[in-house]
């Protein structure tokens, strides 16, 4: 299944992730630090929901107090409320 996601107090602005039995598929960001997120993007394909959210939780850029790996594991955990393994 495909999510949106819209990140608050980053750069980017739309997180599509494909999640199919728990796995994360595929994961898209728009805007924010291109190369840095098709890294992050990588790293996690093939990776399970419940073992990213951890990793990326509480990550912060510069200054904020949130980053795009932050915003992604929110993403992540509320597809795991909703699509539970």
């Amino acid at each position: 299944m495909t999510y949106n996601f819209s990140p608050k107090g980053v750069c980017s602005r739309q997180m599509i992730i494909e999640v199919e039995n728990g796995i994360i598929q595929n994961l898209e960001v728009i805007g924010g630090c291109d190369g840095n997120l098709k890294g992050i993007a990588s790293l996690v394909q093939g990776q399970r929901v419940e073992d990213v959210i951890p990793r990326l939780e509480g990550i912060r850029c510069g200054n904020k107090t949130t980053s795009c790996p932050d915003q992604l594991s929110k993403a992540l955990a509320a597809i795991a409320q909703e699509q539970p393994v």
